[in-house]
């Protein structure tokens, strides 16, 4: 048995019980804590925790202690919506967004995901593997545990099983907790009619990404100038048959029916909701139990475009959780820590609820809250210790300050 022991630490946050799963509304506020703890992991799960006065905890000779040195110790950041893994930066289409053209433009003149799928078609496996893996080290150095990582790059059978090929490596080398999420509907390949394409998806791709094992979930881009409701629902229907659960790109770029869909084919988490309605809100709230509402501030931030209404889903009694969505071309940013400060000063979330929801509802919106998330007993040791603080709230607040100074996964330090 190893055991490694961890001690003074200044403030020991986001402790819960065994069997919160994700928080709801006004409970998302409230963040349990100890001051001047102490925690002990043993074969890499959370054994026991507790105050330095009252310590107790009897180790073995050979277990590590660690010194925390009055740094506060929290749960790996949980990253639900990622693209990581992908051929190339698209700086240019920085330039071009400078310039003026919207993400919409930019697609519809052959960039973005398209450029995308373009770049990765001339990448071999091991090329692709080795860039995501330095974007991999980049997000753990940055507290990053758990990440969901999608594919959607390919467009086509052979590159989309690629990119789940590369996802699959990952999540065998790395220690970092990793989902895989088939995203073929990302967008309509290049020279494809959307009917045939929709087709083939159905069809031809989740059928060989079910065979093969490659995938936990389904995924579609449900908006404006990508794909409708209808085939939205089609295509994760598709999916359910091959044991592949339903999540949602929806309501970025217009009003596309992507929460509905997510309500009636029981998704996991529909995602973006930039331009969310009262009315989806009221569906969630009624029909959605099984649905995260997750929200991406980093790629309002990059595009320049409304905030999801994060703030009333709380209002309304919703889990909200949040997520990166780091990709090339949108948002290029893991940085989970500059999240929960974006979700803070442009969504007016609370430090608590920024911190919960990037932490145990989006592992919630992960399928994960059950061993990652919060620091619990019985759970996977994936922590962060920073530099001494004066208080939780000074993390969203020191919004560029690197105050990570330790990673521990699966109980060891990174």
């Amino acid at each position: 048995m190893k055991q490694t022991l961890i001690q003074n630490i200044g403030i020991l946050a986001g402790i819960q019980d065994e069997e919160t799963r994700c928080l709801c509304g006004d409970d998302m506020q409230k963040v349990d804590m100890l001051k001047d703890a102490w925690l002990l992991i043993e074969d890499g799960m959370i054994k026991d925790f507790g105050k330095m006065s009252k310590q107790q905890v009897i180790v073995g000779d050979t277990a590590d202690v660690v010194d925390a040195q009055g740094g506060a110790l929290l749960p790996s950041f949980c990253d639900s919506h990622t693209h990581l893994v992908y051929a190339d930066s698209r700086e240019q289409e920085f330039v071009d967004k400078i310039r003026g053209l919207s993400y919409a433009e930019i697609a519809r003149r052959g960039g973005g995901i398209l450029n995308s799928a373009d770049r990765l078609h001339e990448r071999s496996e091991e090329e692709l593997y080795q860039q995501a893996m330095q974007r991999v080290e980049e997000i753990i150095r940055k507290g990053t545990g758990a990440v969901e990582i999608k594919s959607g790059y390919g467009l086509n059978t052979k590159d989309e099983l690629k990119m789940l090929r590369v996802i699959r490596r990952i999540r065998e080398t790395s220690p970092i907790k990793v989902v895989s999420t088939f995203l073929g509907a990302h967008a309509v390949a290049r020279g494809m009619k959307q009917a045939d394409y929709v087709n083939l998806v159905i069809n031809e791709m989740i059928p060989e990404v079910g065979r093969q094992g490659l995938a936990d979930y389904i995924d579609v881009f449900c908006d404006k100038g990508f794909f409708t409701y209808e085939e939205t629902v089609r295509i994760l229907e598709a999916g359910d048959k091959w044991g592949l659960r339903g999540k949602i790109h929806g309501q970025e770029l217009d009003d596309s029916g992507g929460v509905e869909a997510a309500v009636r084919c029981h998704a996991l988490s529909v995602d973006h909701l930039e331009s969310m309605t009262d009315r989806d809100i009221c569906l969630l709230k009624e029909m959605g139990k099984d649905t995260i509402p997750t929200v991406l501030p980093g790629t309002s931030f990059f595009l320049n475009m409304p905030y999801a209404p994060a703030r009333k889903m709380i209002g309304h009694g919703l889990p909200v959780a949040l997520a990166s969505d780091y990709n090339p071309g949108s948002t290029p940013s893991g940085d989970m820590k500059f999240v929960v400060s974006l979700a803070c000063i442009k969504m007016r979330l609370l430090p608590g609820e920024a911190m919960n929801a990037a932490t145990l509802n989006s592992a919630c919106a992960m399928g994960l809250s059950d061993r990652y998330g919060s620091i619990t007993r019985g759970k996977v040791a994936n922590f962060l210790i920073t530099e001494p603080i004066p208080s939780l709230e000074y993390i969203p607040y020191a919004y560029t300050k690197p105050l990570i100074r330790q990673v521990f996964l699966n109980g060891e330090a990174y």
